[in-house]
């Protein structure tokens, strides 16, 4: 799933990532895979805290910058610094979308989706997996 090419600070095997991973945070997280709409732990969650990647445990999201879109998914206008994620052009499903990936490990996170007229100070959509994720509260 990750680029081989890139060298990311957090690098191990498939075997490692299945020994620290359940299946289907392996699923997610390294094999770019979707979690279901509205099963996720953190999709209605109002908690104060920081969202880290559960593969690596980088701060990625701050609860400031979640909102609630309806979508199914966790929903944040904006991540903690943009160089905590990395942007990848996805063309699957037969559409283009952007993928969101934590650029400490390389983990799929979800995608970003702008346009979509929410009331958000950035009018971007960031569509992220909770399986992806881990909150610790403030």
């Amino acid at each position: 799933m990750t680029d081989d090419t890139k060298q990311y600070a957090v690098t191990k095997s498939d075997a490692e990532w299945k020994a620290q991973l359940s299946p289907a945070e392996f699923h997610v997280l390294r094999k770019a895979g979707t979690e279901r709409p509205f099963v996720g732990e953190y999709t209605d969650t109002k908690t104060v805290g920081v969202y880290k990647c559960r593969a690596c445990d980088t701060e990625l999201f701050r609860s400031e910058s979640k909102f609630d879109s309806h979508c199914g998914w966790p929903s944040f206008f904006a991540p903690l610094a943009e160089d905590r994620v990395e942007y990848i052009e996805d063309s699957t499903l037969g559409m283009k979308r952007v993928e969101v990936r934590c650029a400490n490990c390389g983990s799929h996170l979800g995608h970003v989706f702008e346009g979509e007229g929410y009331d958000t100070p950035t009018d971007l959509r960031y569509c992220i997996n909770s399986i992806s994720l881990t909150l610790t509260p403030a």
